[in-house]
């Protein structure tokens, strides 16, 4: 897909969106240390954060990937964003008070205390691992909608997959100039410029497809309450429940699968609660918690909304293949780059950039802080000075922007799905071995195998890809999102079974 943006807008575009972040990156980076870099010193105000973390939360799958997804699911992603909601009550009510009654910089310190070093560091390693993928997935789509920008002739003269490490080597280079100081204290306000624009991107291109249809707020809805999609028989773009449950859509397995999604996505996440920890305190962090559920929901169904007028208007323009569009992901950049004109199409592609920027930025931080607290113990290490521990940090951080690079350059020549359901089926295999070692140990007294829980962790998420492979071909049957809770009770169950059986004396209230 070739659009017909001028290239010399698009490089005026980015280069003056990087410029407002790297003025950003050094206005919060001012006499900032490690300890700035990791917790932003707990002074980052609570409203801020909680706007800023909307816009970590959509990202560029939301703005790309959502919209597009309502040409083959209509609203059936809103059961999801209602089970969100729930997940951050329960990250507000159980997880939050936890970390903050320790005072913890990594999250998975608790891991270490309550059941041993193993279980300390399986637990980072699989977010790391989560966090590497999903954050790389989330890069992976703005990149290659980055690439559609490109001169046809340039392309043409060179290889697709060069062009693209290049955007990419370029994009990353940048992000780790702007975070490598500042850290989660930068991450927090760039979030609010990401949040700003890319509303703005998504609000311009519903007024713009109204006003090119002649539509006023009563019309619209009654094209959209009017409409079918082809794709679904039986279902108009604005149906929220698919009840059929064989299907991965089904309404209750994205309900509670939303529910544990953000428990183990936000609440389970260093990248996440991070910036919640930079709260002055538990009061203002759950405040954060909950006003940010809240957003998601009206925010998500903003990007839905789109995604069903862009499929009535593209059906007008003389339907998707006439447009190009062969995936759905393609959708709105499609549209917006083709038919709503230059001004859409600014604000479109700088919504883009600031999609990219701080949810790659936070990854990159979050996993540099896990690296350094986690595996090299900064806490405990007295053989480094404060100038030793920066330059070993700023090291980390390089090396994870170079991980970065190299799987979104897998990601992009071996996968071919819709990215926002790919960023879920990851997260169904990554994250359900931490949601089963975090539960087990804030719900039972149990004193955990230690040493068992590496092979628990990699045997749970092998045993449901087989559960699920066989259900579909034998049964007809698809777990969907609800893989992620299937194996995270999993691994809660075979951390039961191979717990050790003289039970700590300590409650686990006393633990926590």
């Amino acid at each position: 897909m070739q659009n017909g943006f001028p290239f010399h807008w698009f490089l005026i575009a980015f280069a003056a969106y990087t410029a407002l972040l790297f003025l950003i990156s050094h206005l919060t980076a001012r006499k900032a240390g490690s300890s700035s870099f990791f917790s932003g010193d707990r002074k980052a105000p609570w409203p801020v954060v909680a706007y800023g973390m909307v816009g970590a939360s959509i990202s560029g799958v939301t703005f790309i990937s959502v919209p597009g997804n309502v040409w083959a699911q209509n609203f059936f992603y809103m059961p999801l964003v209602l089970g969100f909601v729930c997940g951050y009550a329960v990250v507000a009510e159980v997880l939050l008070p936890l970390y903050y009654k320790k005072n913890l910089t990594s999250i998975y310190t608790y891991l270490g205390e309550r059941l041993g070093r193993k279980s300390h560091i399986t637990g980072t390693s699989f977010f790391m691992l989560s966090r590497l993928l999903g954050a790389a997935v989330r890069i992976l789509a703005v990149m290659v909608v980055f690439n559609t920008f490109i001169p046809a002739g340039f392309a043409k003269a060179t290889s697709s997959t060069f062009v693209f490490a290049v955007v990419t080597l370029v994009f990353l280079v940048l992000l780790y100039l702007y975070t490598f100081r500042g850290g989660v204290k930068t991450i927090i306000w760039t979030d609010v410029l990401q949040t700003t624009f890319m509303l703005l991107a998504v609000g311009l291109a519903i007024w713009h497809i109204c006003r090119d249809m002649g539509w006023s707020g009563g019309a619209m809805w009654s094209a959209l309450a009017s409409s079918e999609n082809p794709l679904t028989p039986g279902h108009g773009y604005l149906d929220w429940f698919d009840w059929n449950w064989s299907t991965g859509t089904n309404a209750l397995k994205q309900f509670f699968a939303g529910i544990f999604i953000t428990i183990a996505m936000t609440g389970l996440d260093q990248a996440m609660i991070q910036k919640s920890l930079a709260c002055k305190d538990l009061r203002a962090a759950k405040k954060n918690m909950y006003t940010t559920s809240i957003i998601i929901l009206a925010v998500n169904l903003f990007f839905l909304l789109l995604g069903a007028l862009l499929c009535i208007y593209a059906s007008s323009k003389g339907g998707f293949e006439a447009l190009g569009i062969t995936r759905t992901d393609e959708l709105f950049p499609a549209v917006a780059s083709r038919c709503l004109g230059f001004g859409v199409c600014l604000f479109f592609l700088i919504g883009l950039i600031s999609a990219a920027y701080p949810s790659a930025g936070a990854a990159m931080t979050s996993l540099t802080t896990s690296i350094c607290v986690d595996f090299l113990r900064f806490d405990k290490r007295e053989d480094l000075t404060d100038k030793g521990k920066e330059l070993v940090r700023k090291y980390v951080h390089a090396c994870v922007a170079a991980a970065f690079f190299f799987i979104i350059l897998a990601l992009y020549l071996l996968s071919n799905d819709s990215v926002i359901n790919l960023v879920y089926k990851l997260a169904s295999y990554t994250y359900g071995p931490l949601l089963g070692i975090f539960f087990f140990g804030i719900l039972t007294r149990c004193k955990a195998r230690d040493k068992a829980t590496p092979w628990i962790a990699v045997a749970s998420p092998l045993l449901c890809l087989a559960f699920n492979i066989l259900g579909k071909r034998y049964l007809g049957f698809d777990l969907g999102f609800t893989l992620l809770i299937v194996n995270g009770l999993l691994t809660f169950v075979l951390m039961w079974l191979f717990r050790i059986k003289n039970n700590v004396k300590e409650s686990a209230a006393s633990l926590r």
